[in-house]
């Protein structure tokens, strides 16, 4: 069994095409039998995305739609899709056409060399120069955080097996990050190039505030900022530390120089801007551990559709 999970957010023009194509694609592959599993994220289009999965649901019996009450973020979304994925084999997909179907079969043809996870890349990517950007700085912070390697290369088109699955739905902290969570439970990972397309309709629904947000949640998955901050005080105590020799040493040698009354308050200001920082970092991942106690979910479902001669329910939270 085969299960494609797909996000979706303000898809309703487009999740049709998607489910469509990769279902026919499938099929011509003899990738059979196969589900997918689309998580509305709370779609702020007045229910036109629910709508348009409910029909996609009645239309065809391999359609499980889930249904969140509030809005969780696309890898909580995600990661809603794979706790009711059943298939042994799970894909990755967007609702925009960007992740095309028809790179499935050199993303399956890898897959099938034995790798627990394969993620498919573009050497071209149909984003904006601010998106290119944004990836350029998650690659890098990857590369220092979670301890991701040089020739990974990643993005949210991707295949992974069963036991992978099993293990990342225990996560269940709201901060969630699929690629800290996917390298946790293997390294058995390759990456191929494949093309990316173009946005069949709209606009990406990533703004500044949601990417930076994402990025943070990387944070989750290693303690190098902690241990960073620990360096970086340490340096500037110990330049501060030299400074103050030298200050006592020139005045020893030269008693009437007078002391800067400027260059003290800079001192403090800067020294003082230094703590506030490392205090908030500290702060931030103690709000975190504070909010993961607390069982703060990481989405919560309202229902649960399934296809059309399927059982409709509704779902707890989860």
């Amino acid at each position: 069994m085969y299960s494609i999970v797909i996000p979706c957010y303000n898809s309703s023009h487009t999740i049709r095409n998607v489910v469509e194509l990769t279902a026919k694609k499938m099929t011509e592959l003899g990738r059979t039998p196969f589900e997918f599993v689309l998580v509305d994220d709370h779609s702020p289009d007045g229910g036109a995305t629910v709508c348009e999965l409910r029909k996609l649901a009645d239309d065809h019996d391999y359609v499980k739609v889930i249904e969140l009450a509030i809005n969780s973020g696309q890898h909580n979304a995600t990661l809603a899709g794979l706790n009711h994925a059943s298939g042994d084999v799970l894909i990755g997909m967007d609702d925009d056409m960007q992740t095309h179907p028809s790179q499935l079969p050199v993303l399956l043809e890898e897959f099938d060399k034995g790798f627990d996870i394969v993620y498919g890349y573009y050497p071209d990517k149909k984003h904006s120069l601010f998106r290119n950007f944004g990836s350029w700085v998650n690659y890098i912070s990857a590369r220092i955080l979670i301890g991701k390697t040089k020739d990974m290369k990643t993005s949210s088109y991707w295949i992974i097996r069963r036991f992978v699955r099993d293990y990342v739905i225990q996560y269940k902290s709201k901060h969630t990050h699929l690629q800290g969570l996917f390298l946790r439970t293997t390294r058995n990972v390759s990456s191929v190039p494949i093309e990316h397309f173009e946005r069949a309709y709209g606009k990406s629904n990533y703004t500044l505030k949601k990417l930076v947000s994402l990025w943070s949640n990387m944070m989750g998955y290693s303690i190098v900022p902690l241990r960073i901050a620990v360096r970086f005080g340490s340096v500037i105590a110990l330049i501060g530390l030299i400074g103050a020799i030298i200050v006592i040493v020139r005045k020893l040698l030269h008693p009437f120089t007078a002391v800067g009354w400027s260059s003290l308050m800079c001192a403090v200001f800067f020294f003082s801007g230094v703590i506030m920082i490392f205090l908030g970092l500290i702060g931030e991942y103690i709000g975190r551990i504070f909010l993961t106690i607390g069982n703060n979910p990481q989405f919560v479902v309202r229902h649960v559709y399934e296809g059309k001669q399927g059982r409709k329910e509704s779902a707890p939270k989860g």
